[in-house]
């Protein structure tokens, strides 16, 4: 079957499938799901009024489309007027499953990334009031700036090291990745008892303290030490 009888299969010609690409390679990395775990240092848990030592680990979901790639720009978006930027470790998975055993879950790891989860705050927080779902804060376009993805082989799988994000060269968040409540092989032991873990699958690690509103102008420049670094402009 050619290309063309495939797309005569769909009543109209589907989006292609949301990319990052990968670091020292022409390769890219398809995007499945993008999974975010909240609260995951204790420092930003209490800023946002909660006890970390009381929460298990949870997570909302953005949608694949909004990761931005490298060298793209955040446009500020609709119906908000309260955007803060969350700076993130990113993992990437090459492999997947259910009830993935604690001492497995590295071996599905394809590599890092530096990721931004950018927030509509005053919608997140209308949601909250009502206890309604995250979405309007969470899942809007472009919500997800990303660096290109490191593999394993290159950047190993980091437990320790600064990250931080400035804006307009002013120090806004600051942290260790040993800070995180909730490790990497954690995260995606924990998933895989919610979810069906996947090839192509992110996992946005959890944020430090520090997070703040942009405008329009800003340039967020994030760093995750060992990792990479990411610079978006808010347009």
């Amino acid at each position: 079957m050619n290309e063309m009888t495939k797309m005569a299969d769909y009543v109209f010609v589907p989006e292609p499938t949301p990319t990052i690409p990968v670091a020292g390679s022409d390769k890219l990395f398809p995007v499945r799901r993008i999974y975010c775990v909240g609260r995951n240092f204790a420092d930003h848990a209490i800023e946002m009024g909660h006890d970390p030592d009381k929460e298990p680990p949870f997570f909302f979901q953005k949608n694949p489309d909004s990761i931005v790639p490298p060298g793209k720009d955040f446009p500020y978006p609709t119906e908000t007027s309260d955007v803060h930027h969350e700076i993130e470790l990113v993992v990437a998975l090459k492999s997947g499953g259910t009830d993935i055993p604690l001492d497995k879950a590295l071996d599905c790891v394809f590599g890092y990334g530096v990721g931004l989860d950018m927030t509509r705050r005053d919608l997140q927080g209308q949601a909250k009031k009502m206890g309604r779902p995250w979405e309007t804060g969470k899942s809007f376009e472009a919500s997800a700036p990303c660096s290109a993805i490191h593999p394993v082989s290159e950047v190993g799988h980091p437990t320790q090291g600064a990250i931080r994000v400035e804006v307009n060269g002013e120090m806004r968040q600051e942290g260790d990745l040993n800070q995180m409540i909730w490790k990497v092989p954690e995260m995606i032991s924990y998933l895989s008892r919610l979810f069906e873990l996947r090839p192509g699958d992110v996992i946005f690690a959890g944020t430090p303290a520090g997070v703040g509103a942009v405008v329009r102008g800003d340039v967020m420049t994030g760093h995750v030490e060992g990792v990479d670094d990411i610079t978006v402009k808010v347009v």
